[in-house]
């Protein structure tokens, strides 16, 4: 297998836990295999994998394992960023040795270096280190408090044909149309996040061409569709999932008002707090996140069942390949109080 574009249905896969907090290395397995079965690309150890709160030792076993079973199937970009730059080669370093296609590298968070900085300190660094692997930036200020500027990533598109993608969750549709026009046809752009994808690939003058999805550890089969028929110019089939899906892409991040000691206070569960209460309640490996990510509130709960609800009712074969794969009785799980609590 060849990596020829970076388009289609990526998934950033959650690192399941077991009760003790342990990697349930079983459980990523199983998921792996459905993720493959259902079309989807990997992207393991990002944010949603929990990476800031994987030691090196859990990280590398999670990129070996999920490299060795989507070999000849998947390609796989493996989340290898830091704040470090040399923390930052050590994982790649790693992920390249086991055959990772390449490294989805988030900007340095915390210490907060200027886009000049991110570009000669860290990716072209890391782009002169691996110079057959490709290197994907993954640009996320939401996180990480800094941002590389779309010229810095047109220069080091310019210098290296290893970076030809990025990961764009700004949220910013006229940063993605001018990152479209600096950097040329030649590029890929994945959108970031799942509630701007169909606009991102939509939008003539972004055009992005798929997506490093958190929705499709649930329904990467559909989402997987969705693209692939915008990208073939099925605008009926595209529109129609969009709509089916809607629902799940709104609730990546859950924002509540909770009452306690006498105080309203507003309370934004963020990914993959959200995502895995739903594989949690539908029977999918994905176990509690680690602290400081805690539990959603009944408010946040009831939040995402709801949505899950919702999309249930409008078509309920979006969830048939979990109840094949997993031999769970989906509405029974999405139904039943007992799951949820």
């Amino acid at each position: 297998m060849r990596l020829e574009r970076f388009e289609g249905c990526w998934t950033a896969m959650v690192t399941p836990f077991d009760r003790k907090g342990e990697v349930d290395y079983e459980g990523l397995e199983r998921n792996i295999q459905f993720l493959i079965e259902n079309g989807s690309n990997l992207v393991p150890t990002g944010t949603t994998g929990e990476s800031p709160t994987l030691d090196w030792k859990e990280h590398d076993r999670v990129i070996t394992r999920t490299v060795k079973l989507a070999k000849g199937k998947a390609f796989v970009i493996a989340g290898t960023g830091s704040n470090s730059t040399k923390e930052a080669l050590r994982g790649s370093r790693h992920a390249v040795e086991v055959g990772a296609q390449g490294v989805l590298l988030v900007d340095c968070y915390y210490n907060g270096p200027s886009s000049l900085e991110l570009r000669t300190q860290y990716y072209e660094v890391i782009a002169k280190t691996f110079r057959r692997a490709f290197i994907v930036p993954y640009v996320i200020p939401g996180r990480t408090g800094t941002k590389l500027e779309v010229e810095d990533l047109a220069i080091l598109h310019r210098k290296f044909k290893t970076v030809r993608s990025v990961k764009e969750a700004t949220g910013d549709l006229e940063r993605m149309a001018k990152t479209r026009t600096l950097c040329g046809e030649d590029f890929d752009i994945l959108s970031g996040d799942d509630d701007k994808t169909f606009e991102m690939m939509t939008r003539s003058d972004i055009r992005a061409s798929g997506v490093v999805s958190v929705m499709s550890n649930i329904v990467p089969g559909a989402i997987n569709e969705m693209v692939r028929s915008i990208l073939k110019g099925d605008m009926e089939r595209a529109n129609e999932l969009k709509d089916i899906l809607d629902p799940l892409f709104k609730v990546v991040t859950v924002n509540t008002v909770e009452s306690y000691e006498g105080f309203d206070v507003p309370c934004k569960f963020r990914n993959p707090l959200a995502i895995k209460t739903m594989m949690k309640g539908l029977g999918l490996p994905s176990g509690p996140c680690r602290p400081p990510l805690g539990k959603m509130t009944p408010k946040g709960i009831e939040v995402v069942r709801n949505a899950l609800k919702t999309v249930y009712e409008k078509d309920k074969e979006v969830f048939r390949p979990i109840q094949e794969f997993y031999k769970v009785n989906i509405e029974e799980r999405i139904m039943n109080d007992r799951y949820w609590k």
